[in-house]
């Protein structure tokens, strides 16, 4: 299913000056989504990783959070290697974990030939930052909105709309 992201994605992806980038949102408008169909078709390999299901990930972080010493316990986490600019480093749900956000500075500074997504909901990303700054300047930032009219005829195709419309008057 095509969103307009998805351009924002492929510019990110061969922009000279990437840095860590940070997808947000509401709930449920398909970051994750997005994420991994992109990361599916421009890269080798994901590595995924969830603060939501997975809360001993956040230990992780808790301990260093340099990219040289996360980069193998991530690979090993993930059971499979992380490949400079092949792999795409995919972490979701990062406002549960506030070292793990605060990371991404590292990532930028030390070690930008790694390719990282991270994904929030707007509320928790926004404010949910009580020990660690936020990295401002050192992170890429978008915002997804929830699929549009323009989008969803892209996706569904307009017979499905009028089709949509004429059950809503039956």
């Amino acid at each position: 299913m095509y969103r307009k992201i998805t351009d924002y994605l492929t510019a990110w992806k061969g922009s000279q000056y990437r840095k860590p980038l940070i997808i947000q949102g509401v709930r449920q408008a398909g970051k994750t989504y997005v994420i991994l169909q992109f990361g599916r078709e421009h890269y080798e390999n994901i590595t995924y990783f969830n603060f939501e299901t997975d809360p001993l990930l956040s230990k992780t972080f808790a301990e260093r959070i340099e990219p040289g010493y996360l980069i193998p316990i991530l690979s090993r986490l993930s059971g499979q290697t992380i490949i400079r600019e092949k792999t795409l480093i995919v972490l979701d749900e990062i406002q549960l974990c506030e070292r793990a956000l605060t990371s991404l500075k590292y990532f930028c500074e030390n070690a930008p030939e790694y390719h990282i997504i991270a994904a929030g909901s707007l509320l928790g990303v926004a404010v949910n930052r009580e020990q660690f700054s936020f990295p401002v300047g050192k992170v890429d930032l978008k915002t997804l909105y929830p699929m549009d009219l323009e989008e969803y005829l892209l996706a569904f195709g307009e017979d499905q709309l009028v089709s949509g419309i004429k059950d809503c008057f039956t």
